[in-house]
Order: C-alpha cells, then structure tokens, then sequence
C-alpha cells in the first residue's frame, strides 16, 4: 500500500502551482468521506491527492477507487504535507479540535464535518487561531446548499412568507444509534444550521427535553428555540421512530411554507393559508378570519449540495472571500447544542444564548 513519503512540517505554500490548483488531504474515509473525496476530486480547481485512516480495510477501497492516492495511516503525515493546502477532517467530532488544530498550525486551511467542534471553548480556538493564520475554516453544513434551502431563503428574503412566526421541523428515523454522542448532536446540526441560515435574528434562548432508551444516551430528544419578536423554533430528532421523516412547516404572516425533504420532485409546497385578527376593542369582541388560497409548489434547483459546497469553499480559497459556512457559523451551532445539552440534563430548563 502507498504511503505519504516523510517530508519536512511546515506551511505549505501555493505560489508558482499552475492554475492555482487547491490540494486536498482527506482524513476518515469511513461513510462520509468517500463522498468529500468524490466531489473535490470532480473541479477543475482542486485535487485530492492524499487519504487517511486508521482502517486499512478503508484504505484499500480508497485505493481501488483512486489508484493515485497517496495513503496512510498516519494523520500527522498529511497535516505535516508542505504540498496540501487544505486539510478536510471527515472524522468524529471528539477528533475535530485536535485535528483542525494541528492542521491550522501547519498552514493549511480546514474544512470539516458537523458538528464543529465538542465545546465552545474548542470552537472560540480554532477560530481565533484561523483569523491569525490567515486561513479558511468552513464547516460541512451540507444542507445550506440543496437546492431546497436556497430557494427557502429566496422566498423569506424576497418577502413572500413575510415576518416569521415559526420554524418547525421533524427529523426522525430508525436508527442509526451513536456511541459517542446523543441524538441532539447527531441530528440537530442539520436544522440548527438551516435556521441561522434562513432567520435574521439571533436566538435568545434554548429548552430541551428528551430521554435515553437503548445505549446511555439520549435517543429521543425536542428543542426548542426562543427568539426576538415571538418567532419561535421546534426540533424534533429522534432514532426510533418506525418511518424516516424529513419534514419542516415555516408559518409567515403572507404565507406558510412545507418542505419534504423526501420528496423527489415537489419538495417545498407554499400555502397561501393564514389567519387574520380584526375586531373590537374587548377581548370577546375580536374576530379571527382565515384565509385560504393556492397552493404552488416552486421549481426547485436539481443539484449535488456537497459538490456545491466543495466548489464554494475552492473559489472562497482562491478569492480570499468569507465563507457563510465558516468557523464562526460552526461555533454558534455548538453554542445551541451546548445549551441543548445542559437543558436536557435539567429536565427542560430555560438556558438563555
């Protein structure tokens, strides 16, 4: 099996490569990782040319896949690699500090899967370590780049759903059970991501419940989340449910809004369903109307979110541009579910942002 050669640590520098080609090394090639490799290795602009993992098993299907990889065992290999730019950790989020970390000091920029990081404590580190560094840190929040999603915030940035009264969402399935962190960690970045993603303002508070039924954490879990102005957030995550559901209802003062993430063609249908509050100065005199219309279910564009995303994160590399999916988007996400947790362990009680 090939190796990574041993080579001197250091930043690894991109002047004089043709093409401003972006070099990748990928560390964890377990379930997500092949996928990471795939869609930096289709652009023109990048070129995966490294892979990591502790499982030889993983290696050798990488190895089959792409006969040119250099392969290893050995993280510190490719952190060290003065001829990768961009280090991807697709690896638990126990390892993500560590890794992100060691990657940020040897010069490289850091895309990584969700959740961020452990504590926000790590996530404060990374960042401020990148902003010194001058690097790139973006965070695998996939779902902000279906199609789906960016036509959601089309429609409440081009005032069709008007002011926001809630976003709620179901997200459950059978399974698949972690060990290393509860369903909150495992499911909830999705939807937490989404909604600082679509909702302008900032969240004030966070209560959780939920249980633990099968492996010492929790498996069944709701969230919800307060903010300014009566909006409010629901998410409910669990891994026992008979059926897999991917469901949100987002309810504006125009319009409300369904999204099946299911659905293979009609994924998002808007209702032009409301209610209306008019009447008398007394509470017993006010009247409330409804109001029922059309239905329509808006195009939705057909794409591959990750291969956008690791498109994204080249042009924001090769541009020196921000990305809206960077450290500081990661950080606030571990915020919520740091909060999530200690609401859980209090049995539901109000933990302020």
């Amino acid at each position: 099996m090939a190796t990574i050669p041993k080579i001197e640590s250091g930043p690894s520098p991109r002047e004089g490569r043709p093409n401003d080609l972006i070099r990748i090394g990928v560390i964890g090639y377990g379930y997500w990782g092949p996928n990471i490799v795939r869609n930096f290795s289709t652009l023109d602009q990048s070129r995966v040319v490294a892979v990591c993992d502790k499982s030889t098993k993983s290696l050798r299907r990488a190895q089959q896949a792409y006969p040119h990889l250099q392969l290893s065992t050995d993280c510190q290999e490719i952190l060290r690699a003065t001829d990768i730019d961009v280090i991807a950790v697709v690896t638990p989020v126990w390892t993500h500090y560590e890794l992100a970390k060691a990657a940020l000091e040897n010069g490289k920029h850091v895309f990584v899967e969700k959740p961020f990081t452990c504590t926000t404590a790590q996530g404060e580190e990374l960042v401020e370590l990148a902003e010194r560094k001058k690097l790139k840190i973006m965070v695998d929040h996939t779902f902000l780049f279906t199609g789906a999603v960016q036509r959601i915030r089309q429609l409440i940035d081009d005032g069709t759903l008007g002011e926001l009264y809630y976003y709620d969402s179901t997200r459950v399935n059978l399974g698949l059970f972690q060990h290393d962190v509860n369903v909150i960690w495992d499911l909830a970045p999705h939807d937490l991501s989404i909604m600082d993603y679509l909702i302008k303002q900032r969240p004030e508070a966070v209560v959780a419940t939920g249980e633990k039924h099968l492996n010492g954490v929790a498996d069944i879990a709701f969230l919800t989340i307060y903010y300014p102005n009566n909006m409010i957030g629901h998410i409910n995550v669990n891994w026992l449910s008979p059926v897999k559901v991917r469901t949100t209802l987002i309810g504006g003062v125009k319009k409300m809004l369904v999204w099946n993430d299911l659905e293979a063609d009609e994924k998002i249908k808007v209702y032009d369903k409301g209610v209306e509050v008019g009447g008398g100065e007394a509470v017993y005199e006010t009247l409330v109307s409804y109001r029922t219309g059309d239905m329509w279910a808006p195009k939705v564009e057909q794409v591959e979110a990750l291969h956008m995303e690791a498109s994204y994160f080249v042009e924001c590399i090769l541009t020196n541009k921000t990305p809206f999916n960077d450290g500081n988007a990661g950080l606030h996400v571990v915020r919520m579910l740091e909060a999530a947790d200690q609401s859980l362990r209090d049995k539901g009680k109000i933990v302020e942002l």
